[in-house]
């Protein structure tokens, strides 16, 4: 089984605030173009027309036009990014460097702003990832979300340090993942 996942277009006014659950808003011709490569493979892969998004609008925009597409849309809260709680919608030199330190020594447990950590966001995504499908499913989602993903898919452990976390996929990036 296989998860086809893009990361959702560029949130506007997004550029160096600690973005996890605050909900930005995308231009919505970059939500039309990724809608349309979401359909193109789906076309290729003579896949059903079904979406997964998040709650956020950054990725269920994507969903919406595909809607009006004739897709069914399936919003799940399990595919909503990392929550940042009371960091998120901070600028970075916002947050209380101690606070920033304190997560960095200890990356799994420590709960940013107050809210969900590490091993909280894998539980997440480990839930949904063993949802059962009878065809790979296509997704619009997160950077926090699809990297967790791929640590899991990968079958390694929960970063235990800052240094272990991998860079984002690029925004409207595809990654396919093929499941055990």
């Amino acid at each position: 089984m296989s998860i086809i996942i893009w990361r959702h277009p560029k949130p506007i006014n997004a550029a160096g605030i600690c973005l996890g659950h605050t909900d930005l808003a995308v231009d919505p011709r970059r939500t039309r173009n990724l809608a349309y490569k979401v359909q193109q493979e789906a076309k290729r892969l003579q896949l059903a027309p079904v979406i997964y998004v998040s709650p956020l609008q950054r990725s269920q925009g994507v969903g919406e036009f595909l809607q009006t597409l004739g897709w069914q849309v399936k919003v799940d809260p399990l595919l909503i990014e990392f929550n940042f709680g009371a960091w998120d919608g901070l600028s970075w030199e916002q947050i209380d460097h101690h606070e920033m330190d304190a997560w960095c020594e200890n990356f799994a447990q420590f709960a940013p702003g107050g809210a969900e950590n590490l091993k909280q966001l894998f539980s997440r995504v480990e839930i949904w990832l063993n949802k059962p499908s009878t065809q790979p499913r296509l997704v619009v989602g997160h950077a926090g979300w699809i990297n967790a993903a791929r640590i899991i898919n990968a079958k390694k452990p929960l970063p235990s340090s800052s240094n272990d976390w991998p860079a984002s996929v690029n925004y409207g990036k595809k990654s396919i993942l093929n499941l055990a």
